[in-house]
């Protein structure tokens, strides 16, 4: 296949997993055999470039995100365009056979309605809120249809479509609503993602489910043996209220004098919260120490570890911070919020627990504490799960069958009318 990637940032720009986890499909694809185009934006987030041996132009343009200015409907009309531009361009030039859709959080919504205009077979990778919770928030297409907008706005706009400007427009910069957007191949991370983008009000019930992957090559250490004790706990993650990090601090809190260990936190986070957090550890006088790491010396920090704390209390669509722990031999205590639930099982690969509650949280480590045979089982099940179903390999052959299938049963589609109900 010829597969061109478009997304908001790609590595080494990144902020997150979902980038890398873009390009370590990517790569895989193209080790594979199959040309890959990799459309991205220009927005950097590290000071130098990475050498790829694959085309990776970064010519997007940002909007509202990473630190860009939100822009008004004037100012948007050049970037639309040249957004629109440059994909256009990209298409003619690579020819692909399929373009496969990763993160358009920050860059042009409208790119996808010209994709749909093109009608070519696409694929859309969904591994955050972006279409659920941000697609109804892009500018560009909510000037174009808000029912309720200012009167200027609707005079404007009247104006615009009576005087042909709009249909004009359509070929470089669609401005179609959200009821017309077409998901018809479309996998998310988790069921739960996908089910909230349902509640959303999105046709994407038919969605797949291709979970992420983590790299067992990168990841992986002995699983401990029941003679080690419990004596080293690890946070990993931003240090925010929705991660849940106070609510571990305050199980350290009631595990004075049960648990003989500490808790090592690696992550940053605003410098206020940090700061509260911070306190709190010293007015408890808790065997808890802050920490940070780059992404390459994490395997260590879970190799140095007997355990991890996942305490995430928002709806995270598919951590991937259990399933490093999980590949390094540690055992979870974790929160079934968001996709974790279709990860943990409790008792037989992870310890879960109300989300917020540091009282069972407590209860959990000291269970994790006092049972060696327990600890060791946990760990040994849920470094099984990485190895079998979620190593990379595996997933990138999912994805690859996923985009394979959509070429052999892509149904024609078309971009309505702008104005069409």
């Amino acid at each position: 296949m010829r597969i061109l990637v478009l997304t908001n940032l790609y590595p080494p720009h990144y902020v997150g997993g979902y980038e890398l986890r873009c390009r370590d499909i990517t790569e895989s694809l193209k080790a594979r055999g199959h040309a890959v185009h990799v459309l991205t934006s220009d927005h950097t987030v590290a000071p130098l470039d990475s050498p790829f041996d694959y085309p990776v132009e970064r010519s997007l343009r940002v909007h509202g995100f990473f630190g860009h200015p939100w822009l008004g409907v004037r100012d948007l009309l050049a970037l639309e365009q040249h957004n629109n531009a440059r994909l256009v361009a990209a298409i003619k030039s690579f020819k692909p056979d399929l373009v496969h859709v990763w993160n358009l959080g920050g860059i042009s919504k409208s790119l996808a309605l010209t994709l749909q205009r093109l009608n070519l077979p696409t694929v859309f990778d969904v591994s955050d809120h972006w279409i659920a919770r941000s697609l109804i928030g892009d500018v560009w297409l909510d000037w174009w249809n808000r029912d309720n907008a200012s009167i200027s706005a609707r005079i404007a706009r009247s104006s615009l479509t009576a005087t042909g400007q709009r249909r004009a427009l359509q070929q470089r910069a669609p401005t179609n609503p959200l009821r017309h957007l077409n998901f018809q191949r479309i996998y998310f991370c988790s069921r739960r993602l996908r089910d909230i983008t349902v509640q959303a009000g999105y046709q994407v019930g038919h969605g797949a489910v291709i979970h992420c992957p983590v790299n067992t090559e990168a990841y992986h250490g002995n699983v401990r043996s029941e003679a080690q004790p419990m004596k080293k706990l690890l946070y990993a993650g931003r240090l925010s209220e929705d991660k849940g990090i106070l609510t571990a601090l305050k199980a350290m809190a009631s595990l004075k004098h049960q648990f003989e260990g500490s808790l090592h936190v690696y992550g940053k986070g605003d410098a206020d919260y940090v700061q509260m957090l911070t306190r709190f550890v010293a007015d408890q006088s808790l065997p808890v120490t802050f920490h940070s790491a780059t992404p390459e010396q994490m395997p260590e920090v879970y190799r140095s570890h007997d355990a991890l704390l996942f305490t995430s209390e928002w709806e995270e669509p598919f951590a991937l911070t259990p399933l490093e722990a999980m590949a390094s031999g540690l055992p979870v205590i974790g929160t079934t919020t968001g996709g974790s639930a279709e990860l943990f099982q409790q008792g037989v690969n992870a310890l879960t627990y109300q989300a917020g509650d540091p009282i069972q949280l407590a209860e959990n480590i000291a269970t994790l504490a006092a049972n060696p045979r327990l600890r060791k089982d946990i760990a040994l099940q849920g470094q099984q799960l990485m190895q079998s179903q979620f190593h990379l390999s595996a997933i990138v052959s999912e994805v690859e069958n996923y985009l394979e299938e959509t070429l052999q049963i892509w149904q024609p589609s078309h971009l309505p009318h702008y104005l069409a109900a």
